[in-house]
């Protein structure tokens, strides 16, 4: 089953509303907003990710014979809102940050606006395809940041959260400046560029170590990476710097040597001695096991001399901020503007824009507006689809990557920090701020009866 081309793949929610707005005869346009409400541990940014997903999805939408059998089998809903949804498509418009762009908490990320029905049976989707992207481009830009350009490689497949999880962790840490991917299938799936060594199972299925290594080397010679620490990790280095010289001597070369526990930031240390008083100065130490943003700040602030990380576990399924704090609000219903008032989850009123200033090179600050209005600075969201049909081709994963690195290269180091980052600043617009305060007037007196 292919949750990415069916409509069930909704909450009930979404067909019980959707039920009682077909009986009420209610098809006017709906805008909804996506965002995020606050910030994970340590965060003050986040990376756009999942859009090309949604956009599939919305065009393909569409309800099979076998899904209405299943909507018809549970009695809960009556023959012609069935036989409605046998020809619903989906017929709005998108508004959406491109994928690699930063944006921060509150401001739209997308925003679709569409009838009603439509647009509240997407919502499950949308969320889940922009969710799980966000937080995985979100940390492993912060992982990014803390290798200060060193190479970081994907290595999070066997445990990350399913297979789907596991092909977009690829797609979203290589848009955020991972060089690979140990996951072949993403390799095929995006182009993306695939890495990986050995595992100790291969040293243990050899008598001796020193002969798992000779075996890999005459195997890939051009490409031997030799993992060191199925024994000892010193005894380990030895042994590759002599497979290393008996290498050289061939006219091939040893590429590097692999370190995947203990006390990594001192073990770099020695091994990078053996490797060097061999005379391999120019092959790679490559780190693995357990890494995220801050084993790698910490393992480099105390001097490891360690060239690549591999990144698996804490950045595959984000195990810091595991989730985030995301919402799909209606902010507008048949051109009237409508909001919550619930504490701590009040949305922002009407269809927006985000306008991004730039001074010297560096972002310096974000204006929340209404999206008709024209603000300095770049505006942000960009109409992806309208009337159902996509309004822009599908861009290239190096495109999108191009894009993020670019960005994130304006975004001052302030905000970047591993801990305890300082907020970007964000601010609503004199018109969405006079908006928003006058729909909260008419809501508290219509619904709480507070005179004005």
């Amino acid at each position: 089953m292919n949750s990415m081309r069916n409509a069930l793949f909704a909450d009930l929610y979404g067909f019980t509303m959707s039920a009682c707005y077909f009986e009420n005869r209610m098809f006017a346009p709906a805008a909804f907003s996506l965002y995020i409400r606050k910030y994970g541990p340590h965060r003050s940014y986040y990376v756009s990710a999942g859009l090309e997903e949604v956009v599939e999805f919305l065009e393909s939408f569409r309800f099979a014979p076998e899904e209405i059998d299943y909507l018809q089998s549970t009695g809960l809903f009556s023959t012609d809102f069935l036989n409605y949804l046998e020809s619903l498509r989906f017929t709005g418009e998108v508004f959406a940050i491109p994928e690699g762009r930063l944006f921060f908490k509150d401001e739209p990320i997308l925003e679709i606006t569409a009838p009603v029905i439509e647009a509240q049976l997407i919502e499950s989707f949308v969320i889940n395809a922009i969710n799980l992207q966000v937080s995985i481009a979100s940390k492993a830009a912060r992982c990014i940041h803390a290798a200060g350009g060193k190479n970081l490689v994907d290595f999070s497949l066997r445990r990350t959260q399913g297979t789907d999880a596991g092909m977009k962790v690829a797609r979203a840490s290589y848009i955020a400046g991972f060089k690979g991917t140990s996951n072949v299938l993403a390799g095929m799936a995006y182009g993306i560029p695939i890495a990986g060594t050995m595992a100790h199972s291969f040293v243990l299925s050899f008598e001796e170590e020193i002969e798992a290594f000779r075996a890999f080397a005459r195997t890939f010679p051009d490409r031997t990476v030799l993992l060191i620490d199925t024994y000892d990790t010193v005894t380990g280095a030895k042994k590759a710097a002599e497979v290393g010289r008996e290498m050289a001597k061939r006219g091939e070369r040893l590429k590097g040597v692999r370190l995947d526990s203990g006390d990594i930031t001192q073990l770099s240390k020695e091994v990078r001695g053996i490797l060097d008083e061999a005379g391999l100065k120019e092959v790679i130490i490559f780190a693995s096991g357990g890494f995220d943003e801050y084993e790698i700040e910490e393992a480099l602030s105390k001097g490891a001399r360690i060239d690549a990380f591999g990144v698996g576990t804490k950045m595959g399924v984000s195990a810091d901020a595991p989730y985030n704090d995301i919402a799909y609000k209606l902010v507008e219903y048949d051109g009237r503007p409508v909001l919550k008032l619930s504490r701590a989850k009040k949305t922002l009123v009407n269809q927006k824009q985000v306008f991004r200033e730039v001074s010297g090179g560096k972002m310096s600050g974000d204006t929340i507006g209404r999206r008709a209005e024209s603000l300095p600075g770049e505006p942000l969201l960009e109409c992806v689809m309208r009337g159902g049909k996509r309004q822009v081709s599908p861009q290239t994963l190096e495109t999108i990557r191009e894009r993020f690195l670019s960005e994130f290269s304006s975004l001052g180091d302030e905000h970047k920090a591993i801990k305890s980052p300082k907020d970007y600043p964000v601010r609503l617009s004199p018109m969405l701020e006079a908006a928003q305060s006058r729909t909260v007037r008419e809501v508290r007196k219509r619904e709480l009866g507070e005179s004005s």
